[in-house]
């Protein structure tokens, strides 16, 4: 018996009813020879893993643009939360455990350089050429377009649908969607207190009688809350009160650091550095990578200039500016 075939079996044996079967996916863009061993969202997450796309997430801004400590979150040290948390809960529930961490670990490669800084500026800019840029909708790109992996159908819709207002057709993307605000609300805060933009005294004292005082104890809290509300259910819940503190700590976090705090202040100048990179690539498309256009040689150029940067990381974006925008020191 091959290994695939005996690890499918064991999922219909063991895993809820309500899981997303692996043998029952509803398949990929292009059908593919099966592998032997691997299951399809087991393959699904290896193509992930080993995709330069969530490789360049190491040098992505989460919250803080080019921080000098070390401990301070990236893009990547987000997606691996996300992907914890949401196996943690997965495996509780019985569900699909490689279909979730597959889908955790691709929600984010389609974010830009500086966090949510770069994907504002990239919508402003598209604005202006009647698109739009959404990063779930660039993940979505990223793994079909600009770096084909083929995944499977469940996971593109866990990538698609991790935010907004629709919900994903599995309970194991739904997971991955809750445990996205769970991660970023918990480590944000941490990340917060270690760059003094707020102490410990300043969080909601009702979210914290309800979540807890330390940050482990919050993140328990909430998987904890998370399993029992969704235990032997078709629908992926969080009690009223624990789903009620979650949003007011994460209104607080709006309030107090995403908009207006010391570590928004460089914000404006990576704006600044994309709407320039976009405009200065847009004029000379020649310097667009080859493959790019030959992947989409109808495309709008607006379109494919904002592939090129929302792709880059938040070093190499600097450095493109450096050299094409700043003045080079003349050498005798």
């Amino acid at each position: 018996m091959q290994i695939r075939l005996r690890t499918e079996k064991l999922e219909k044996e063991q895993l809820s009813p309500y899981a997303a079967m692996s043998s029952d996916s509803k398949g990929r863009l292009n059908s593919e020879e099966q592998c032997p061993v691997r299951t399809a969202f087991q393959r699904d997450r290896d193509r992930i893993i080993h995709s330069k796309s969530f490789r360049r997430l190491k040098q992505k801004t989460q919250v803080f643009i080019s921080p000098s400590g070390d401990h301070y979150r990236t893009r990547l040290t987000h997606t691996l939360e996300v992907a914890q948390i949401a196996r943690t809960i997965a495996k509780a529930l019985r569900l699909n455990e490689d279909l979730t961490e597959a889908a955790a670990l691709g929600h984010d490669l389609g974010h830009t350089p500086f966090g949510h800084a770069g994907e504002e500026a990239l919508n402003e800019i598209l604005g202006e050429h009647g698109l739009t840029f959404k990063h779930n909708e660039q993940s979505l790109r990223v793994v079909d377009i600009l770096e084909p992996m083929n995944l499977t159908r469940e996971v593109r819709d866990g990538i698609l649908n991790h935010t907004g207002e629709q919900d994903p057709v599995t309970l194991e993307g739904c997971i991955v969607k809750i445990a996205d605000r769970i991660a970023y609300i918990n480590h944000d805060i941490d990340d917060a207190i270690r760059g003094g933009i707020i102490k410990q005294s300043d969080l909601p004292p009702d979210c914290l009688r309800v979540l807890g005082d330390r940050h482990n104890v919050r993140i328990n809290t909430m998987v904890m809350d998370m399993i029992r509300s969704s235990w032997e259910s078709p629908v992926i819940k969080v009690s009223p009160e624990v789903w009620d503190a979650m949003n007011k700590m994460r209104d607080f976090l709006f309030e107090h650091v995403y908009i207006g705090s010391d570590a928004k202040t460089e914000e404006f100048k990576a704006k600044k550095v994309l709407h320039s990179l976009f405009t200065y690539y847009l004029e000379n498309p020649g310097l667009l990578p080859r493959d790019l256009l030959a992947r989409e040689p109808d495309h709008r150029l607006a379109r494919l200039a904002s592939d090129y940067v929302a792709g880059m990381t938040d070093r190499y974006a600097l450095q493109v500016y450096t050299e094409n925008f700043l003045p080079k020191p003349w050498l005798d």
